[in-house]
């Protein structure tokens, strides 16, 4: 039988299956794109097959320009190695970042506040409750040209907020020290750190930063309403901007998902 061809309707896919399609959409033909172990795997393996055949992905354990069948269960994965162009260490792909190579990169935080702060250190500051750390966050944040974010919402309001507990990953403003007021971040690294957020995808909608570096709604997901985005986050999130619902995923991504891309169901099962 043929495949159905065109994007799906609400309730042939799931809101993974949406977020690992809206990330992937955030690859350009030809980027260097540095990945994570999880759904920013899945995000540049359906970029590949799709929009994007010619994107590089560094995986973060150290393979470069891998081309893995299907989905590796980690970047430590040695699938992640398949084809690959280099197959070394942290200090290289690292140095791919600090040297300007990469394109862009997707992270997750357990915090983002409306300029696109990350905190993955502390929730409720140090005298709370003590979270993993950066594990290169703050070094793939600042050094990538753009990154995206990957977070779930919808009910943790307490993840989009107005200030994080703890500045692991620098936005597009910080609060100066010691009137904590909110400054442009290169007022206080300079030439340094010139990346910065693009985009925040969550399982309610995709976030962009305006001109001031504020966050706002760019598109809202399927089933959910501009209102309900701005209910579930911390601050007052502008909404004005929305230019509509999210593009579902189509027919031809969802195979991929399913059928080649991780048909053991390693994270989409």
């Amino acid at each position: 039988m043929e495949s159905k061809k065109g994007y799906s309707k609400p309730g042939e896919f799931k809101p993974m299956d949406l977020l690992a399609c809206a990330a992937a959409r955030e690859v350009k033909d030809g980027e260097i794109v540095f990945a994570g172990t999880g759904l920013p795997m899945l995000a540049i393996m359906v970029a590949q097959h799709t929009q994007a055949p010619t994107a590089v992905c560094i995986y973060e354990s150290g393979s470069i320009d891998g081309r893995p069948i299907d989905l590796p269960t980690s970047v430590a994965d040695a699938r992640c190695s398949y084809q690959a162009a280099v197959a070394d260490g942290l200090t290289d792909v690292f140095g791919q970042l600090q040297s300007g190579k990469v394109d862009l990169a997707y992270l997750g935080g357990a915090e983002v506040d409306r300029y696109g702060n990350v905190n993955c250190t502390f929730m409720g500051g140090p005298t709370g409750k003590r979270l993993t750390g950066s594990g290169g966050n703050s070094d793939i944040h600042s050094l990538a040209k753009r990154s995206v974010l990957i977070m779930p919402q919808l009910g943790q309001k307490r993840r989009f907020v107005e200030r994080v507990s703890y500045i692991t990953s620098p936005g597009w403003k910080i609060p100066h020290w010691p009137d904590q007021e909110w400054v442009p971040k290169q007022q206080v690294y300079g030439p340094a750190f010139n990346g910065g957020p693009a985009a925040v995808i969550s399982d309610m909608g995709v976030y962009r930063f305006d001109e001031q570096g504020e966050m706002y709604l760019d598109t809202v997901h399927p089933g959910f309403t501009p209102e309900e985005c701005r209910e579930n986050c911390s601050f007052e999130l502008n909404i004005a901007r929305c230019q509509g619902e999210t593009l579902t995923p189509t027919y031809e991504e969802l195979d991929l998902l399913y059928k080649v891309i991780d048909p053991e169901g390693i994270i989409m099962k």
